[in-house]
């Protein structure tokens, strides 16, 4: 069969915004409304006449509700083949009547948890009769239309539907009911019974952008956010301005923002990023000064970067960032003026943010492999959880801690091998993603001496620098380099077999020396 009229619809609705407008729709073309408790008193105070289920049925609605549509009357008419004369025939002898139409939306379980709720009142939010109507009617979608989705009322409100249409409606409502059934599991699984990794890992998302190309342009891409309590992060910022994201916009934008949320309680503080490592990070007393410090750590490689703050971002540092070509700005919010610059500038991305995320929070970060999943629980380790432990005969300065505190923030957010070094809350050269520590720390320092070239300094920003590692040395000569480079203190995990040695260099080159004692590792 491919057009089916609707001559019976059954309703049954938690959210009822726009069941009467579709409910007189169906009404005005001859269809038989029948529907559940407060649905059929809000058709009914609509002035439609509604039959309802327990007449159906021929019985009553039990159990606070619990049963109500779980009846072969119910089921039999959604799942009946129409032109099979066995079941046909079934119909006839039990007086089954047939269902065209199933218009469903489910208890709300996720907005039940999300408001903190009690256990009994989670459990309630359970939907049992709801998914199995939806089960049915999907599954015999060659006669029965199922909607689930508000978007799709106009479909139906002609009475009649066709089979492309129902095919579509039906692939609609086993995603809904999955993404259903992966809430309750993982409600069941982190919150009732506080695993960390469940046998099975149920996730549920939900497409949004259809994105350009992946991170190249032969592959495709799409962005999907998780269902369930609203999250904060780069996939919820709202686009004021600019053309859409790319994937690697979402991906670079995303380590921006992570970093830059390392300070959301500190000073002003700016990030840029280039290809998800960051070439200048800065705090200053003003977000212009943090700007232009973290800008010139590395004025090449901002070319073209994603910029991130910490503060609403005002005109004088828009303009400012407007001086070159930036892809994307990433602010929790923006003055007039701010806005009114980048408006000039049609193809940069302006992202507000709101509330910047918790560093610290928890949460599952996800990496596919050939064949599988690698899942860890997020890196949210800050200075915070640290015990700080000085290993070198010099204690560090005043100052040189707390350059070795932003070196060690930042080196967090910088891929492996990383090494930063840090002066006065700048960095002053950053390597990264190298297969040793020792040629990040080269790099690093080359790095630094080419900004100073360009800027007219009369030396690098290294000399009197502190120096971040993100694991610890396994040799001496990654240290050594940072103290060719004029650092003269470290922060690193510590944890080699050879510590003793990295010391022994460290106190002979005059260092302070902090070790961590937690390593962050970012592949």
């Amino acid at each position: 069969m491919t057009s089916i009229p609707i001559r019976r619809a059954l309703l049954s609705m938690s959210d009822k915004t726009g069941i009467v407008d579709l409910g007189r729709a169906l009404a005005a073309r001859g269809v038989e409304l029948v529907s559940t408790g407060g649905t059929a008193k809000a058709l009914r105070d609509a002035g439609l006449s509604v039959r309802d289920i327990s007449d159906l049925t021929g019985f009553p609605e039990m159990m606070d509700g619990r049963v109500k549509t779980l009846h072969p009357m119910v089921h039999g008419g959604l799942l009946a083949v129409r032109d099979d004369p066995e079941h046909a025939a079934a119909m006839t002898e039990h007086g089954i009547g047939a269902i065209d139409l199933v218009v469903v939306n489910l208890y709300p379980f996720e907005a039940t948890v999300a408001k903190g709720a009690g256990r009994d009142e989670v459990i309630e939010n359970i939907d049992i009769g709801g998914p199995s109507m939806v089960r049915s009617a999907a599954k015999n979608h060659a006669y029965v239309a199922i909607v689930t989705d508000p978007a799709d009322y106009a479909l139906v409100e002609g009475g009649e539907t066709t089979l492309d249409q129902r095919r579509m409606l039906a692939a609609k409502a086993y995603a809904a009911t999955a993404a259903y059934d992966s809430a309750i599991a993982q409600w069941f699984a982190f919150a009732d019974q506080g695993e960390s990794f469940p046998a099975t890992l149920p996730l549920a998302f939900t497409r949004g952008d259809e994105l350009r190309y992946g991170e190249n342009p032969h592959q495709s891409a799409a962005l999907y956010i998780p269902r369930g309590p609203a999250a904060r992060g780069i996939a919820q910022a709202k686009q004021l301005q600019g053309k859409a994201l790319s994937y690697n916009n979402y991906n670079d934008a995303d380590a921006a923002l992570e970093l830059v949320s390392e300070f959301r309680d500190g000073p002003p503080t700016v990030v840029i990023v280039k290809h998800a490592n960051p070439c200048g990070v800065a705090s200053a007393d003003t977000l212009i000064e943090a700007y232009r410090a973290a800008f010139a750590c590395d004025t090449v490689s901002a070319f073209g970067g994603i910029v991130a703050v910490n503060r609403p971002l005002d005109g004088e540092t828009a303009r400012a960032i407007s001086e070159i070509f930036t892809e994307v700005v990433a602010a929790p919010d923006a003055d007039d003026e701010a806005k009114a610059v980048f408006a000039a500038k049609k193809n940069l991305r302006l992202l507000l943010t709101g509330e910047l995320p918790d560093p610290a929070r928890a949460g599952l970060a996800i990496k596919s492999i050939a064949g599988g999943l690698l899942v860890q629980s997020r890196d949210g380790g800050t200075l915070a959880d640290l015990d700080l432990k000085v290993v070198t005969k010099r204690q560090p300065t005043e100052r040189e801690l707390a350059d070795c505190r932003f070196a060690w923030t930042v080196a967090k957010h910088v891929k492996s091998n990383a090494i930063v070094y840090a002066k006065d809350g700048a960095t002053a050269g950053v390597g990264a993603g190298q297969m040793n520590r020792l040629e990040s720390a080269r790099i690093a320092a080359w790095k630094a001496r080419d900004a100073a070239e360009k800027a007219g300094w009369a030396e690098p920003r290294t000399i009197g620098s502190a120096v971040a590692s993100d694991a610890f040395f396994p040799f001496a000569d990654g240290l050594l380099a940072a103290v060719q480079a004029g650092a003269t203190a470290v922060i690193q995990p510590g944890g080699s077999i050879r510590d003793d040695e990295v010391i022994a260099a460290a106190d002979a080159a005059g260092l302070a020396m902090v070790f961590t004692g937690m390593r962050h590792f970012r592949h």
